[in-house]
């Protein structure tokens, strides 16, 4: 059954029990309302999300492939909750999260409007403000 053909009220009933296993996962999620939930790469959650944190790091630093740790974490972390594959979080910045994070900047310009982020596979300030806001 396509979405836009359930109810309203079953989207946002979808939705909130999505957010729900999410947030039983160790994904943090700020919402409002909401119309849709986040499922194939490059769809968008359809909520008004204020801040997600998945509790691994809080951080802006840059971050690229060869990195390891919490910050890496919080990023293939990130990507899942906004439909992207970077395998698994595993902590360690290999190709499959390069390939997920330049998926993630390519579809800002189509989500978000001009300008969209630099396409580089590198997680700077203005990727960490679009994977935890939605857009840069």
């Amino acid at each position: 059954m396509a979405v836009s053909s359930v109810p309203a009220a079953a989207k946002r009933m979808l939705t909130l029990l999505v957010l729900t296993l999410v947030a039983a996962f160790g994904v943090v999620a700020v919402a409002g309302p909401a119309s849709a939930a986040p499922g194939q790469r490059g769809d968008r959650p359809a909520v008004s999300v204020a801040a997600v944190f998945c509790g691994y790091y809080d951080g802006n630093a840059t971050t690229r492939r060869g990195n390891v740790g919490n910050r890496v974490r919080e990023i293939q972390c990130l990507l899942i909750f906004w439909g992207y594959n970077p395998g698994a979080i595993d902590g360690d910045f290999g190709p499959n999260t390069e390939s997920a994070v330049r998926a993630f900047q390519a579809d800002t310009f189509r989500f978000c409007g001009p300008p969209g982020l630099v396409v580089d596979g590198i997680v700077g300030p203005n990727t960490w403000r679009a994977l935890r806001n939605g857009c840069p």
